[in-house]
């Protein structure tokens, strides 16, 4: 006696098999064709057509509700990160110019300071030179002093 058993799962596979391939080929001959190309045409033509009726009828609500429209949103967008890039510049050019600053102060302190010492000496040569002025002009006198008690 032979027994035969009942696969469900092979028996679907056989039926998958079978309307695949007829799917498949339906398919192909459905895709080659040119009525499906110039109705796929029409459908994205009135699609196309929708989607620019949406747009001005969100963009007149938006006039309307006085609120910014996605155009407006992107073009502030845009001058924000203009703005952002330009910041960035003006911080770079400003870290060169406070170095460059930075190294004039420093020479200019230097120059200064040695002013400083400079002056320094001509006023201790000038003191110097009005001590001994007053020096010569206190033994003149004393001399003359001498002469005249004489």
């Amino acid at each position: 006696m032979v027994q035969s058993s009942f696969d469900v799962f092979t028996l679907w596979k056989e039926i998958y098999n079978k309307t695949e391939n007829i799917w498949n080929n339906t398919l192909q001959e459905t895709l080659e064709k040119k009525i499906f190309a110039e109705s796929l045409g029409q459908i994205q033509s009135q699609y196309v057509q929708y989607q620019e009726l949406v747009n001005k009828l969100t963009e007149s609500y938006l006039k309307q509700a006085n609120l910014p429209t996605r155009d407006e949103i992107a073009n502030v967008a845009s001058l924000i990160i203009n703005v952002d890039s330009k910041i960035d510049q003006l911080e770079d050019e400003f870290d060169a110019q406070r170095d460059r600053i930075i190294k004039e102060i420093e020479n200019l302190r230097k120059s200064v300071s040695s002013l400083e010492k400079k002056l320094d000496k001509v006023i201790e040569l000038l003191n110097q030179t009005l001590e001994a002025a007053e020096e010569s002009k206190t033994s003149i006198a004393a001399a003359g002093n001498k002469t005249v008690s004489k």
